[in-house]
């Protein structure tokens, strides 16, 4: 793991570390497919910019690894990542058994430089990776996304296909699907709709999101 991908110094150095991630990332499969799967958020106070991240890696069938952490990094559009990967990497290295399979709320390709969270955390720790994310950083969708779950569009940012549109409920909002790492775009769209059970968000997402959202309770708590 290279210290600039995690902690650049400067806004230009992050943007360098950025196009080095993206470039990094494999955009086919290359993972172990009945590998288990986890689910990786965020929750911070709502518009505190300087507050911790409580991050959380949630296995499916065992217990999740959290952190707290005060960012390094402070909040610029398109640079999420330098302010959620270290604690998320925090996480991953308190896992007793680490995962085959990352599924990361926020978006993998789907971004200005190619670089969303699910590419930053997932080459940085070379896992392979899935970004869900729920709305648009960049791109428009192409052709009609239909009402019937597992129904798809390709979301397209300057001529290049970065995520599909799902429909993972009847007449729902979309998720945006994208590559993180170490998996092709097909099969990040089918691992999604398999763990989605008929919600918006899949299984091992929402795992994390009530984990992390409990962490930051907790914290909250004891600061009180």
């Amino acid at each position: 793991m290279r210290a600039e991908w995690l902690h650049p110094a400067t806004l230009r150095d992050a943007t360098v570390a950025q196009r080095e991630i993206a470039e990094a990332c494999e955009q086919a499969d290359r993972f172990d497919a009945h590998a288990p799967v986890a689910g990786a958020d965020t929750s911070s106070k709502w518009r505190d910019a300087r507050g911790p991240i409580h991050a959380a890696i949630a296995p499916v069938g065992a217990p999740a690894a959290t952190a707290s952490a005060i960012p390094p990094f402070p909040y610029v559009p398109g640079y999420l990542g330098f302010r959620e990967a270290p604690a998320l990497v925090e996480a991953w290295e308190r896992l007793a058994a680490k995962p085959g399979l990352l599924l990361v709320d926020g978006h993998g390709r789907a971004h200005p430089r190619r670089c969303g969270i699910a590419v930053h955390l997932g080459v940085l720790l070379d896992v392979p990776a899935v970004g869900i994310g729920k709305s648009l950083l960049c791109g428009e969708v192409e052709g009609l996304l239909g009402e019937e779950p597992g129904s798809t569009a390709p979301l397209v940012d300057r001529g290049e296909v970065v995520a599909m549109a799902v429909r993972t409920r009847a007449r729902g909002q979309p998720v945006y699907v994208g590559v993180g790492h170490r998996i092709s775009l097909d099969t990040a769209v089918a691992r999604v709709l398999a763990l989605a059970e008929g919600r918006r968000l899949p299984f091992p997402i929402r795992l994390a999101h009530d984990a992390a959202n409990a962490t930051r309770r907790a914290y909250e708590a004891d600061q009180a």
